[in-house]
């Protein structure tokens, strides 16, 4: 078995995608234009696909009061600085500084436009 997606409940998916897919380097898979604004989008490296939508029988998690350390989508990088700065000139917010880890990791967390947490890791040793 391999993963096929992970999905997102959140207050403006066709806004959320547009911003994804021009600072975060995503693409459009498909768009299901329904009333919950369904779009599953996928990452540069195309071995993951986020699903992107609102369904209001659910009740939205509060992403911005959440702790980044709870929930996080996470973007390999090869320039954390450039990167940190990209975003944050893009409407991402900051969450703290840019640390390293005991293994040599490189990470840093902001928050998107809508408040989702976001991570940038430069891997010593990439995962994939």
């Amino acid at each position: 078995m391999r993963i096929e997606h992970l999905a997102i409940n959140v207050e403006e998916p066709t806004k959320m995608v547009n911003w994804y897919v021009k600072h975060l380097g995503m693409t459009v898979v498909r768009a299901n234009h329904d009333a919950n604004e369904t779009h599953f989008i996928l990452d540069e490296g195309g071995k993951v696909v986020l699903e992107v939508y609102n369904n209001p029988a659910s009740p939205l998690p509060d992403y911005r009061g959440m702790n980044p350390l709870m929930f996080h989508i996470a973007f390999a990088v090869e320039d954390i600085e450039a990167a940190h700065a990209q975003l944050a000139a893009a409407g991402a917010s900051p969450e703290g500084a840019i640390n390293a880890t005991p293994a040599g990791d490189r990470l840093a967390f902001l928050r998107d436009p809508w408040g989702v947490p976001l991570q940038l890791a430069k891997r010593a040793t990439p995962l994939l």
